[in-house]
């Protein structure tokens, strides 16, 4: 087990592996390292909240540090804080979602619950801003069940 690192720890590692990419395309890959790490090592990856904004799950304390930009190759995190199970986590969720365009994992991500309850709890309409938890609980429920399913 690992300790929660910060986001920016983790965008850096994602950027070192995968190289410049959209911001909105690094937000996605973030959050899904969250979820898949509170799924698989059953504690949360870093600290800081995520929010259920209109194109999909963004992290505030992210978002401070590329807003105005399009691409980003370099966020102010250290990867070397990262321990080996959490390396391992996020390479997983690379390998699985590192390839896809920040488009598809938008739409993704606005298929699925914990997005979607975020949203409803603070009765966000379609494309309305607002930033709604995304909380943990949800995240563990939602991807928990989708690992439970594809291990049967």
């Amino acid at each position: 087990m690992g300790r929660p690192v910060s986001v920016l720890d983790v965008a850096q590692y994602i950027l070192d592996r995968k190289g410049k990419m959209t911001t909105w395309k690094l937000q996605k890959l973030c959050y899904y390292s969250q979820a898949w790490s509170v799924v698989w090592d059953d504690e949360p990856l870093f600290r800081e909240r995520i929010e259920a904004w209109a194109n999909g799950p963004v992290i505030p304390a992210l978002y401070e540090k590329h807003k105005g930009n399009f691409t980003v190759s370099k966020i102010p995190g250290q990867p070397d804080k990262l321990s080996v199970s959490q390396k391992e986590t996020i390479d997983g969720v690379l390998g699985t979602y590192g390839d896809k365009a920040a488009s598809w994992l938008s739409e993704l991500t606005h298929s699925e619950a914990p997005w979607q309850r975020a949203r409803q709890r603070d009765r966000l309409g379609l494309g309305e801003r607002g930033n709604a938890e995304i909380r943990l609980d949800d995240m563990a429920e939602y991807y928990g069940g989708l690992y439970a399913a594809q291990t049967q």
